[in-house]
């Protein structure tokens, strides 16, 4: 009973190159409106781009997204469709019962996909794992995270 046990944590504390893992709990939904809320915004009509500061969260269905400055890029030639969200400074990715957070994100919105960058943490529940980057699909819930991969998990967690 106790070698699977430390079988199964050898193997999760080991480095690897890349882990699979559910993200959310359940799929966000892409295809719900993006609510965005910041202190202050700026926006350059030249380059078509908006930048949020300050208390930055972003929400999409049950998933929320917090950075200290958030850079929207609008769809070329329209300007009321959001192609991307670049985050920096303090990110956190919430989505059903995981979190994650990371030095970096960058959200493309109609992929509906997440990449988060520099130390990431991900949580769900007492579990974590780490890694320099992590995938998020919003749609299929599905991540991956890369580069010195490392896992904690809690004994009778799930």
């Amino acid at each position: 009973m106790l070698r699977p046990l430390l079988t199964a944590l050898i193997l999760a504390a080991t480095p690897a190159v890349a882990q699979n893992v559910a993200f959310g709990g359940m799929r966000a939904d892409i295809t719900a409106p993006v609510e965005v809320r910041a202190d202050n915004l700026s926006v350059n009509q030249a380059d078509g781009s908006a930048v949020l500061t300050g208390n930055v969260v972003i929400g999409q269905g049950g998933m929320r997204l917090s950075a200290d400055r958030v850079t929207i890029i609008y769809a070329e030639g329209d300007q009321n469709r959001i192609r991307s969200l670049d985050a920096v400074g303090n990110v956190t990715l919430v989505s059903g019962p995981d979190a994650a957070e990371a030095k970096a994100a960058t959200y493309d919105v109609a992929g509906g996909n997440v990449t988060l960058t520099g130390d990431v943490v991900l949580t769900q529940g007492q579990n974590v794992l780490t890694g320099d980057t992590m995938q998020v699909n919003l749609g299929t819930g599905q991540a991956q995270v890369q580069g010195r991969v490392r896992s904690v998990l809690q004994p009778g967690g799930n």
